[in-house]
């Protein structure tokens, strides 16, 4: 099959590698026919490089199609649509059973201190050959994989693979009262769906982002929508009556520009 592999440092490239195979009773193998590129993937391709081996498998925000699974796999079956979260997680252990899927303790990466293994994402999570390929062998399939309607284009169910959960999550954590004020810090594509989300829920939302398009992208889901300058906090401070917003959701991400 094809799949794009990690190269070296700012190197990737599209190569022929054997197909994935059911290994054990828990694995399924699933033809992708979306996946999405996460900001998270830079990561790979700058500072996580030295945890990265030549012809790595990279990608984890995919869907397809099952084409076979293992003889303990009963919620999926051959032909069903599903979503793939970026976790690979057992359901069963103690984290997974009090929602805690990204430390499960089946697939959790000891040797380096990390949480639960991740699909396409370097030796800190297990190594695990990703979706930005023809086939992804998915372990613990018995849990993992989400079904999803056969109708449809992608698009409408491939975001709940990370990134509509990442925002989803950023808020819930945010804690914002209700009829709270939000501030989201980046409007990159977890910030966007941040924001739209604290609209959703009835919050009013002030972003900042230095990037125009970013901003006019926001305030048309009516959000207010900030540039990034040195009075930007004093400004937050002023539209919220001196005390600031009653919540934020930093997501700009690891590699910001500045600290």
């Amino acid at each position: 099959m094809k799949a794009l592999t990690w190269q070296g440092k700012r190197s990737v490239s599209v190569e022929e590698v054997p197909d994935p195979r059911i290994q054990g009773p828990t694995d399924a193998i699933v033809r992708m026919t979306s996946t999405a590129i996460c900001g998270s993937d830079l990561h790979l391709y700058e500072v996580l490089g030295p945890f990265m081996d030549k012809g790595d498998i990279i990608g984890h925000e995919p869907m397809g199609i099952v084409e076979e699974v293992g003889s303990s796999v009963t919620n999926i079956k051959a032909g069903d649509r599903v979503v793939i979260p970026f976790n690979v997680s057992c359901g069963h252990c103690w984290m997974c059973r009090h929602g805690l899927q990204s430390q499960c303790e089946t697939t959790q990466v000891r040797g380096y201190n990390s949480g639960a293994a991740l699909f396409g994402y370097s030796w800190l999570y297990g190594s695990v050959p990703g979706g930005q390929a023809e086939y992804l062998r998915v372990p613990h399939a018995d849990y993992g994989p989400i079904k999803v309607p056969q109708t449809g284009e992608d698009e409408r169910y491939l975001y709940l693979s990370d990134i509509v959960p990442t925002a989803w999550q950023g808020v819930q954590y945010a804690n914002v009262p209700e009829g709270g004020s939000l501030a989201v810090l980046g409007l990159g594509p977890v910030g966007q769906f941040a924001a739209r989300i604290g609209r959703h829920l009835g919050y009013r939302v002030i972003a900042v982002d230095p990037v125009p398009e970013r901003r006019a992208m926001a305030e048309r889901h009516g959000i207010e929508a900030l540039d990034l300058h040195d009075g930007v906090a004093e400004e937050l401070r002023e539209r919220t009556d001196g005390r600031g917003p009653d919540s934020v959701v930093d997501a700009v991400g690891m590699e910001a520009h500045g600290s």
